[in-house]
């Protein structure tokens, strides 16, 4: 969920009080993950923990910038942990949503989707931001992995409708009717 990582990283985290330098060097520091070749991933999140340690204790943007940065360097058994000490420890808002939306994404990736699918589906009636249709794409990767491909591809093209110059209302039709079908 690399492209995920990045988004809005200057928003403050509701739960947690930090200065706009510390969300500036965050901010920073994942514009240059992209320039870190796959074995210097061990060097990047150095940079994430350096930061990190900066924090007060109990800080749950912690273990979600260091979840972010184990997910991003593609080791998913290793981030799950440190997103569910963050949610823990009241992550929300934004970057709590952020949390879920990759935790279910590395759950799927550990194997246990069906967490994942339980994690999201309430986000389904969370207020709507800008993350609506990562919640909906992840949601349907998990339900895909579980075998409920008709689920995830309701999701998938009920997401994609509102985007489409035309065909918004033939396409919401077809994601509800995948749904109450038995085909």
């Amino acid at each position: 969920m690399r492209s995920n990582q990045r988004l809005s990283r200057a928003r403050v985290c509701e739960c947690d009080s930090v200065d706009k330098d510390w969300e500036d060097r965050v901010t920073a520091a994942w514009a240059t993950f992209d320039s870190y070749p796959e074995e210097a991933a061990a060097d990047f999140r150095a940079v994430i923990d350096a930061l990190v340690a900066e924090l007060p204790d109990g800080s749950p943007l912690g273990p979600f910038e260091q979840a972010c940065a184990w997910d991003s360097t593609g080791h998913s058994d290793k981030a799950v942990p440190l997103y569910r000490e963050a949610l823990a420890g009241g992550l929300s808002g934004y970057r709590g949503r952020r949390a879920k939306i990759q935790m279910s994404s590395s759950l799927r990736n550990v194997g246990q989707a069906e967490e994942g699918v339980k994690l999201l589906t309430p986000e389904l009636d969370a207020p709507s931001d800008e993350l609506d249709d990562a919640v909906r794409a992840t949601l349907a990767l998990c339900l895909s992995s579980l075998g409920r491909d008709r689920e995830g591809l309701s999701l998938v093209l009920a997401a994609l409708a509102p985007h489409l110059p035309r065909y918004q209302r033939s396409m919401g039709n077809y994601a509800r009717a995948l749904l109450e079908s038995d085909d």
